[in-house]
């Protein structure tokens, strides 16, 4: 087993694919480190944990449909590359290693961690302006990440994984005790109303779910947590309506064409919980016509990614499944 350290300091167990850990990072033809390299879960323990005993390493967390990672991710390296082995950079695309970004907590892309000494230091969320890179990578050569520092004030992030644990274990009173406290001490921090809004909705109140996404301050509005619970809501008030499946898989039966029967069979499995069984049903409308009623079978797959997460399973397979669709 490799151990990697997740952002809490907390020792995390991946499971090695033969040579993991033990293998040494990858060099170039001179015998040298590489600055700029692409990992793995095989080789992540070598390439980040043990290359940054020795230098500072930048994790950048990206995939291939994710537009702000094609931004940010020349402006690491070009910054990595001028700073001429004082710093070296990683990639990870977490459509091939979800893995590494479920265990690290990545929830949303680009996300960027600092390591040093096998451990993270610093890191940012999202795309940044070049100058702003610069300072990040220049703070770490300087010893000046983030993670060093000493805290101040509560540990906001702490509190978050907590809440974020009691939730995903359907324990709402201790996650909405916990999100809340977090709002009496950072009003309108994103991640914390959108915690409060899913323990609303995992009780069933939507009305309240919503009222509680206004409370996020302006900057924080195009955060990823709010936008993914935002899908959410309006995919339960969709579901409100939703009819039942038996007549509808009976047009199928009698038409499989019929893609406006589809499209309803599609929402009623979802409002059932059959989300897996409901992204099929829109993926074989987009397989039979993708323009359908202005793309509506696309549209509604693109919110129910949203709702899931960039690092769900189900968000990763459906995307891949989608794009051959549309690129085929």
């Amino acid at each position: 087993m490799a151990s990697l350290i997740d952002p809490s300091g907390r020792p995390l167990k991946v499971k090695d694919k033969d040579a993991g850990a033990g293998k040494a990072p990858s060099t170039s033809a001179a015998g040298t480190p590489a600055l700029i390299k692409d990992s793995s879960l095989p080789t992540f323990a070598a390439d980040v944990l043990d290359a940054s005993v020795e230098t500072p390493v930048i994790v950048d967390f990206w995939a291939p449909w994710c537009g702000p990672c094609k931004q940010l991710t020349p402006l690491l390296e070009k910054a990595v590359t001028e700073a001429k082995g004082k710093v070296r950079m990683v990639k990870v695309n977490i459509d091939e290693n979800p893995e590494i970004a479920q265990q690290l907590r990545i929830q949303s892309i680009p996300t960027v961690y600092a390591f040093k000494n096998g451990q993270p230091v610093d890191g940012f969320m999202g795309a940044i302006p070049e100058s702003q890179v610069k300072t990040f990578v220049q703070g770490l050569i300087a010893g000046a990440g983030a993670g060093e520092a000493e805290p101040e004030g509560p540990d906001i992030e702490g509190a978050l994984t907590l809440a974020a644990q009691a939730l995903a274990a359907h324990d709402l009173p201790t996650a909405a005790h916990i999100f809340g406290e977090i709002l009496q001490e950072e009003p309108g921090h994103p991640k914390a109303v959108a915690g409060l809004a899913r323990c609303y909705l995992e009780s069933g109140d939507v009305e309240r779910a919503k009222k509680t996404l206004g409370l996020v301050k302006p900057d924080g509005q195009a955060d990823e947590a709010i936008r993914a619970v935002e899908a959410e809501v309006a995919l339960k008030e969709r579901a409100m309506s939703a009819g039942d499946a038996a007549p509808l898989r009976a047009r199928l039966a009698a038409n499989p064409a019929d893609l406006e029967a589809r499209f309803q069979l599609a929402g009623v499995l979802d409002a059932k919980g059959e989300r897996d069984e409901a992204i099929n049903e829109l993926l074989e409308i987009v397989r039979r016509d993708r323009k359908w009623n202005e793309e509506a079978a696309k549209k509604h797959l693109l919110t129910l990614f949203e709702a899931m997460g960039p690092v769900d399973a189900r968000t990763i397979q459906a995307r891949r499944r989608l794009s051959s669709l549309l690129f085929s």
